[in-house]
């Protein structure tokens, strides 16, 4: 008995699928699949990522273990065991083929190429806390993130006006031509943005992220948004600032309205500077909203505070991606070992044993507590807690990987019994 095509039903059946340990097949590695790849990673899928190429984003999640990368084209053999397909490709004979295969083992198959077409779709989503609100606008995506929007305002409500303008004067941000926000995401809870970082994001039409933003806001976004991945793996492959700088000028000298959309605050390490004066030089207005930085953010939700009453009345933020013996390097270790308070270092993981050795050998105690807190925020947080002679053995040991903050001071063990 034939089965009626999905679009000859007059509405869709919601459904909220528990994907935990469940095999989740993505087929395509460019802006789509990144966007949609977290949300099931954050629901505990099995996902299997079958792409010649991956963006940036991907790859780290791919070189992380949170996903099974085949680096070649889609075969039918990949659905075996799959519980549901998500086709983020452009290409529609591709794409129709996985449909087709999806549809002869009875598997649910979104497709990103053509909703009428697809088994399955993907709903315009806001979380609050545990609560998580799906819209389905009849086949509308437009329609769908108007009304998701309108709800996550109201989950969102608190006393006090919620939007504020975010230009000079009170213009709207949308009204004026083309523009740039730099927009700080924070540490990686993609909760701890801020509001109206937020909202600038609702309104964006061209998205320029990095790969330490929560991915969880890059699924938010409506379809028809620009999503360029400016992903800067460490030490590994990355755009130039000079054209992220290009992109986010052109885009805006376009009349498009984009978010430079940055991890943790856009001014502490983060380039924010360099990006502000190359729009301006361009003449192109830009907004700034700050971000919660990681280097106080990540401490405080393991339990270290970077300061502490009658324990430390200072704290210190460097950067560590560059050795302490580089002639590159900007920072005085020897006048840091000095001090009484609190040392927070970010990008420090690769250098740690030698900036541990050089702390050292100016005059820092080897008994220092230290502390190394990876993916601070998210899910996958783990908190190391050594001294300064040992914490580089540890982190090895331990197999702790970037992101990472490393804490050095008495202020690890203040809320420890």
């Amino acid at each position: 008995m034939s089965e009626p095509a999905p679009e000859a039903s007059p509405s869709p059946y919601p459904l909220g699928l528990r994907l935990a340990g469940r095999r989740v097949v993505v087929v395509g590695g460019g802006a789509v699949a990144t966007r949609r790849v977290p949300a099931l990673l954050d629901a505990g899928a099995d996902v299997l990522l079958v792409s010649p190429e991956l963006t940036p984003a991907l790859r780290a999640h791919a070189d992380a273990g949170r996903l099974r990368w085949e680096p070649r084209r889609f075969a039918p053999g990949d659905l075996d065991g799959a519980w549901l397909v998500q086709v983020a490709v452009d290409d529609r004979v591709a794409a129709a083929a996985v449909s087709a295969a999806a549809a002869e083992r009875r598997i649910f198959c979104v497709r990103a190429d053509d909703r009428a077409a697809a088994s399955a779709w993907t709903p315009a989503v806001t979380r609050h806390g545990p609560v998580t609100v799906a819209v389905l606008g009849g086949g509308d995506p437009r329609r769908a993130m108007t009304v998701r929007n309108a709800v996550r305002d109201l989950l969102g409500a608190r006393k006090g006006p919620l939007l504020t303008p975010p230009v000079e004067e009170g213009a709207p941000f949308n009204t004026t031509g083309g523009r740039v926000a730099l927009v700080g995401a924070g540490p990686g809870d993609p909760e701890l943005i801020t509001v109206k970082g937020w909202r600038l994001l609702t309104e964006a039409e061209v998205v320029v992220a990095d790969r330490l933003v929560p991915g969880l806001l890059l699924d938010e976004l409506r379809p028809d948004v620009e999503l360029v991945d400016a992903s800067k793996i460490p030490y590994g492959p990355s755009r130039t600032q000079e054209e992220i700088n290009r992109i986010l000028v052109d885009r805006a000298r376009a009349g498009k309205v984009v978010v430079r959309l940055k991890g943790g605050d856009p001014y502490v390490f983060g380039r924010g500077g360099e990006e502000l004066l190359a729009c301006a030089e361009a003449g192109v207005p830009v907004t700034v909203v700050p971000g919660v930085t990681s280097a106080v953010a990540v401490p405080g939700v393991a339990g270290v505070p970077v300061t502490h009453r009658g324990v430390a009345h200072e704290f210190t933020v460097v950067s560590g991606h560059v050795a302490p013996d580089s002639p590159a390097s900007l920072v005085r270790w020897e006048a840091l070992a000095g001090l009484r308070g609190t040392l927070v270092v970010l990008m420090g993981l690769k250098n740690l044993a030698a900036i541990a050795a050089t702390l050292i050998a100016h005059g820092k105690p080897a008994d220092t507590p230290a502390a190394v807190i990876q993916e601070g925020t998210t899910a996958a947080q783990r908190t190391l807690r050594s001294t300064l002679a040992t914490v580089a053995a540890d982190v090895e040991a331990a197999a702790l990987r970037p992101p990472a903050i490393v804490v050095i001071g008495d202020v690890v063990h203040a809320l420890t019994p």
